[in-house]
């Protein structure tokens, strides 16, 4: 049976996106079990040529994203060909990145916010993964924030994650009583 947000409605794809150290995957599996959906890790879709890049410190392309970007949009595109939602957490940090991901909509962006300082302090602490601290000025770099006609909302990622996920519940809400027009009288 879909995933549904509430009587009638499908529940969209949600793409958690930011930086490095936003906290999108632990936002993003918070977020998919409190709303039932699947949760996808958009850094497990990265060919190994792109791991092994950042892995030594060197910033991705937009030429090295592509193909990573099309596994992103395979999956968003398999969750919405069944009419179930889902949750992946990938950095779209880019609207043409966006755009690739989600031609046809079905999508929801969840901006991850943080301050550049608290996210540089976040990577030295993170362990396992398995880009380094070094890369996250490039990724700020390429960063272009959702702009006011994407499908987004930006909600500030320092609170706790727990927290975070409750203000992009409660946003996500908003968003659909706005969409969804008042029955007729």
């Amino acid at each position: 049976m879909p995933a549904r947000t509430g009587e009638g409605h499908r529940a969209p794809v949600l793409v958690v996106m930011g930086v490095a150290g936003s906290g999108k995957s632990t936002v993003g599996r918070l977020l998919a079990a409190r709303l039932g959906l699947t949760f996808e890790e958009g850094d497990d879709l990265h060919p190994a040529a792109n791991v092994d890049k950042m892995h030594a410190g060197t910033p991705l392309t937009d030429e090295d994203r592509w193909p990573w970007l099309d596994r992103v949009a395979s999956w968003v595109d398999a969750r919405i060909r069944a009419g179930e939602g889902g949750v992946i957490a990938c950095s779209a940090l880019k609207r043409p990145y966006r755009d690739r991901i989600a031609p046809h909509g079905g999508v929801v962006f969840i901006h991850l916010v943080v301050d550049p300082s608290k996210l540089a302090h976040r990577l030295v602490r993170r362990t396992g993964h398995y880009m380094p601290s070094s890369l996250l000025a490039s990724q700020l770099e390429a960063l272009e924030e959702p702009g006011p006609d994407e499908p987004a909302l930006s909600v500030d990622a320092t609170a706790p994650a727990e927290a975070v996920v409750e203000q992009i519940v409660a946003q996500l809400s908003t968003l659909r009583r706005r969409a969804v027009p008042p029955p007729a009288q």
